[in-house]
């Protein structure tokens, strides 16, 4: 087995990025004393980590290989992308930093951030969503989230404190009525405006949002939480429980949340809009959301 660590190399967490490269070259011995062998690659830009995975297994169609995603959301979800196709190819996940790392929040008991542990590792396969030409192995938000985002991630890119409060921030300001048309297996949900929707396949967003509490990531579905518009008093108070993922349970919000499990969903805007996979920001006016069952091996740290 070759293992391929795919390092986010973000410029603002240069010191970790350094510091996991001598992880990993310390624990290089142990990998080959399984007969195992590792590279590394710190990626350049957007998109590069999904750039590389895919030319490398073009390139090396029967190799057994194991892609390390190592850093957040937006280097896992350009990691999945990569692989999906390919089947003798897998992934795993090495935490880098501690922003933006919502995706492996939905295996508490799992330890990312230890190396040896991959080799002890178990494989478990999981959905993939496809919007357009694109992935997402998280979750895909837009309106009030996307906008959010937007702002949280040009606040990361400065290295800026808590930049997913000042995403919010701005977004309350300017994003709780968005007109965007959402159907999820033909039933149109909600009206002319929506304050956001999110289309799941995990559960956590946006620095720890809990947005779709009951998504389980293997079962064919993606989980769809569409909010509709509310007032400022409301979105304030919808917040606290917004985050904490019992939203669903709430009897105040019962009539602004719908939530749907699906397989096909149909988004289009008459403006240009922006989704945010994964973290990263795709522009556009329509989007079609399929889900992919098991598209993705994930190795699972024991």
């Amino acid at each position: 087995m070759k293992y391929y660590f795919i390092i986010n190399g973000r410029k603002e967490i240069t010191s970790n990025t350094e510091l996991l490269k001598k992880n990993i070259e310390a624990a290089r011995p142990y990998f080959e004393e399984n007969g195992d062998i590792v590279d590394v690659y710190v990626t350049k830009g957007i998109g590069d980590g999904t750039r590389v995975v895919r030319i490398y297994s073009d390139l090396h169609p029967n190799e057994r290989v194991c892609f390390v995603a190592c850093g957040g959301d937006r280097t896992i979800g350009e990691v999945a992308s990569g692989i999906v196709g390919f089947g003798n190819k897998c992934m795993a996940i090495i935490k880098l930093g501690e922003t933006g790392n919502d995706f492996v929040k939905c295996f508490p008991d799992k330890d990312f951030t230890d190396i040896k542990a991959l080799l002890k590792g178990s494989i478990k396969e999981v959905d993939i969503i496809k919007i357009n030409d694109s992935y997402s192995l998280n979750v895909c938000d837009f309106g009030f989230d996307s906008v959010a985002g937007s702002v949280a991630n040009e606040y990361l890119e400065d290295g800026r404190e808590n930049p997913y409060e000042w995403g919010i921030a701005h977004a309350i300001l300017t994003a709780r009525f968005n007109r965007i048309k959402v159907v999820a297996d033909g039933e149109r949900l909600g009206r002319r405006f929506m304050l956001l929707c999110a289309v799941c396949n995990g559960q956590y967003v946006g620095g720890g949002f809990r947005c779709a509490p009951l998504s389980v990531m293997d079962d064919g579905l993606m989980d769809v939480c569409f909010i509709k518009p509310l007032t400022l008093l409301g979105f304030l108070r919808l917040m606290p429980i917004y985050k904490k993922g019992v939203h669903l349970e709430s009897k105040s919000f019962k009539n602004k949340i719908i939530y749907r499990q699906v397989k096909h969903v149909e988004v289009s805007s008459p403006k240009m809009i922006e989704l945010c996979i994964d973290g990263e920001m795709l522009p556009g006016t329509k989007f079609s959301f399929d889900i992919l069952p098991k598209a993705v091996k994930l190795v699972l740290p024991n």
